[in-house]
């Protein structure tokens, strides 16, 4: 008898939509390149059952997975209506009428070891600026409309941003299917009835389909949504929830048309009860109201979203109800979730998407065979758990830091973050510096753009950043920012440069 170990032959995916399909092209580019190895995908979805198919904004990342699966910019622009997303304009958050930016870039080079942003807070101590803005190309370019590529040259201003996709996901999943059917992923229409499992291992055999047919598989990948059929109802994986820190449980969302050219940028504007979300396509606008139940009514909310928006309703709302948190185990026996079966954090950063992203790659890094080694599934479920408390501990400083009046804002100041945010939070009071952990999601000066942008500053810059005479740090960083500005300015407009793609 053989000890040699039986390779997965055939993976079901559970649902369609942006996880499902996403799934299926990465493991349809992923094996079709892998000489000799026979194994089939088959999608099981029904169009009976609607998607939440909101999630339109994304950060830097997506451009790889869109890379890894074979589409070019171009194409991925024009199939999905998609515009540029330097980053995301924050309003109101500390009181009405303010406004910061978190643009995906940095502040400026190392300088003597020391990264740009600390000379910015000894400027900053000295009373000589108040905010970090002028030093972020992003910002300066998201602020004037323009838009282009980052070029190579690491001695250019222009290298040191980067920059995501805003698009429509109904239409990316449709243009990921019509890829994964080209590298042989079968799709099956129908709803699933029922689920059985091995009587001995425990691990799912086959799904039942309303029409009576079956399918059987080695690996189930369950990207059914919130109800989680596989990874929560059968395989009980459990539940951790986070409403403690971060209250909203609800969302409504509905687009409209566009009053201006499309911008850059995503918008996100405190209300009272949460937060509303504004992110422009090409050929419309995406509009929600993320809020707590405990502080409005439903109607109430709804009333307030549409009351803000630009424009008439293109389409009814599409009413959402969630518990933020993640499974405890996002991976059990031969079932791995993705999406929203493996958990929900508000999308406040659009991190959604690079959720699904970063747990598809992590299943082809420890793609296991037959025997489903304990060993694979403990280091992916670790490592799992560890990115999506990094997501969290990064959207509960925005509501713990956040200055704005009202009873659920309160709540969040009063309520005692997370330990490894409390270690963040009082390291940047104390330097300047941001601790960051395994699988994070976000860089220093991401975490430096929301510190500041919410009021919060170090105490005392990096004695390293001390040394230079203070006139002449001064003089160079208006320099620097000069640079800066007059580089963005000379930038052609977003809609010309990335939309043009449509035409």
């Amino acid at each position: 008898m053989s000890d040699q170990p039986e390779p997965v032959r055939h993976i079901a995916i559970v649902g369609g939509g942006t996880a499902g399909w996403m799934a299926a092209a990465a493991l349809g580019r992923a094996f079709t390149r892998a000489q000799g190895l026979a194994l089939r995908i088959t999608l099981l979805e029904s169009e009976s059952i609607g998607t939440v198919g909101v999630g339109e904004a994304t950060i830097p990342p997506i451009r790889q997975f869109v890379q890894t699966i074979g589409l070019s910019e171009e194409d991925f622009i024009r199939s999905t209506a998609a515009t540029a997303k330097l980053g995301i304009a924050f309003k109101d958050w500390i009181a009405p009428g303010s406004e910061y930016f978190h643009g995906f870039g940095d502040y400026g080079p190392t300088v003597a070891g020391q990264a740009w942003r600390q000379y910015l807070f000894r400027l900053k101590a000295a009373g000589r600026i108040d905010s970090l803005d002028p030093w972020s190309m992003p910002t300066a370019m998201a602020r004037a409309g323009k838009f282009a590529p980052p070029v190579e040259d690491s001695r250019s201003v222009l290298s040191h941003y980067s920059y995501a996709y805003q698009f429509d996901a109904g239409l990316f999943a449709r243009r990921l299917r019509t890829l994964a059917e080209t590298m042989g992923v079968v799709r099956r229409e129908g709803r699933i009835t029922g689920v059985d499992r091995n009587g001995e291992t425990g691990l799912v055999r086959a799904v039942t389909l309303e029409d009576g047919g079956e399918v059987e598989a080695d690996l189930f990948i369950d990207c059914s949504g919130f109800r989680g059929l596989l990874i929560e109802q059968t395989m009980r994986a459990g539940y951790e929830e986070w409403t403690h820190w971060l209250p909203c449980d609800r969302a409504v969302a509905v687009p409209c048309s566009s009053a201006l050219a499309p911008e850059p940028i995503t918008t996100a504007r405190a209300r009272e009860a949460g937060w509303q979300w504004r992110i422009p396509l090409q050929h419309r606008v995406g509009n929600g109201y993320v809020y707590s139940s405990d502080y409005i009514d439903d109607q109430a909310a709804l009333d307030d979203l549409l009351g803000q928006i630009e424009s008439e309703p293109l389409a009814e709302p599409n009413r959402l109800r969630f518990v933020t948190g993640r499974r405890r185990e996002a991976w059990k026996g031969n079932v791995v979730s993705l999406g929203l079966a493996s958990g929900f954090v508000e999308p406040l950063e659009s991190t959604s998407i690079n959720l699904i992203q970063t747990g598809i790659g992590r299943l082809l890094e420890m793609f296991p065979d037959r025997r489903f080694d304990p060993a694979l599934i403990r280091e992916y479920n670790r490592r799992s758990a560890q990115e999506f408390e990094r997501i969290r501990d990064f959207i509960i400083l925005h509501y713990h830091l956040a200055g704005r009046a009202g009873a659920m804002w309160d709540r969040c100041r009063e309520t005692a973050p997370p330990d490894t945010l409390m270690e963040k939070i009082e390291l940047f009071r104390a330097r300047g510096e941001v601790g960051l952990l395994e699988d994070e999601s976000f860089r220093e000066d991401s975490w430096a753009a929301v510190f500041t942008g919410l009021g919060t500053w170090p105490k005392q810059p990096s004695p390293l950043a001390c040394l230079d005479d203070l006139e002449t740090v001064d003089r160079q960083a208006r320099q620097f920012a000069q640079l800066i500005a007059r580089a963005a300015a000379a930038l052609p407009d977003h809609s010309t440069t990335f939309t043009g793609y449509a035409r």
